[in-house]
């Protein structure tokens, strides 16, 4: 299973990747090393689907991170939850709706995501966060410029999405209907991230802009009201983030959604205390020294 189609131009390709992985007592968690580099955030004009908060495009310069493998699962969850006392919210072990140790966590909420970064921060003793928007798209890109890391269009072969809807020259494919295991389809990027497109959305740092009118040309965290430094350290700027309702963007579309919302340029915003069955997440930390 999972197998690109080349019929319909899929660009998948395995390449050498770097790998850690952090599992005391069996957590399990593989971080996956993004080299740093410069991209082009948002959509051409010119690209089916696109909407105007894609716009304009602009070049990033993105330092190198880890960025996980796959979505957190439900057992990495539970694992953090059960183990690493309450440090400003409350969290429920079990909050999916879709259950499966394997499976991503869902349900939760932004602020629920980074209350868990920053118990994982405590257990690893190293800091952990959610990545910025721009981080995210240019780990899901991997290099490309295509509507998808698989080229310019998308298959229920490889990714989870509603698949009774095409995108280009597409094809209708199965529709899941929920979530799948985390690498449930072999068909991970050049960075050697799995479910990038589809399975669930995930959230990043950032407030939520309408467009990229005056977007930074860095990686970091674009606020504007919040120094970017309380987005690193999670722990320490817990009150402040939680005091704070602005709408957070969150990424790559999701088992319930057609493919044009599972490219890589899409966004959308959600408010930060709603947590729904198709909304996970990924942590990210920064590289380590060599």
């Amino acid at each position: 299973m999972g197998t690109p189609q080349t019929k319909l131009d899929f660009r998948y390709r395995k390449e050498r990747v770097l790998r850690f992985v952090e599992d005391p007592n069996g957590l399990g968690l593989e971080m996956m090393l993004v080299s740093g580099g410069e991209f082009w955030m948002g959509s051409p004009e010119e690209e089916p689907g696109r909407s105007m908060g894609e716009g304009p495009q602009h070049e990033v310069q993105v330092r190198a991170f880890l960025l996980g493998r796959y979505p957190v699962t439900q057992s990495q969850w539970r694992f953090v939850v059960e183990r690493v006392p309450q440090i400003a919210v409350k969290l429920d072990s079990n909050p999916s709706g879709f259950e499966g140790k394997d499976r991503p966590v869902e349900k939760v909420k932004w602020y629920e995501a980074i209350e868990f970064c920053a118990r994982l921060s405590q257990l690893m003793g190293v800091v952990y966060r959610l990545p910025s928007e721009a981080e995210w798209e240019y780990a899901c890109r991997a290099g490309t410029t295509t509507p998808f890391h698989f080229g310019k269009t998308i298959s229920s072969d490889v990714a989870n999405y509603d698949a009774t809807k095409v995108y280009g020259q597409g094809e209708v494919g199965k529709r899941q209907g929920e979530t799948t295991s985390v690498g449930y389809f072999d068909a991970a990027n050049n960075f050697g991230l799995s479910d990038m497109h589809g399975n669930v959305w995930e959230w990043c740092a950032d407030p939520w802009h309408k467009n990229y009118q005056g977007a930074p040309g860095s990686g970091h965290v674009w606020d504007g009201k919040l120094d970017s430094g309380v987005y690193e350290i999670i722990e320490s700027s817990l009150s402040e983030l939680l005091a704070d309702n602005r709408k957070r963007v969150t990424r790559g579309g999701s088992w319930f959604t057609p493919p044009r919302y599972c490219r890589s340029a899409f966004r959308t915003r959600i408010v930060p205390d709603f947590g729904f069955d198709y909304q996970g997440f990924r942590v990210a930390r920064s590289a380590p020294r060599t």
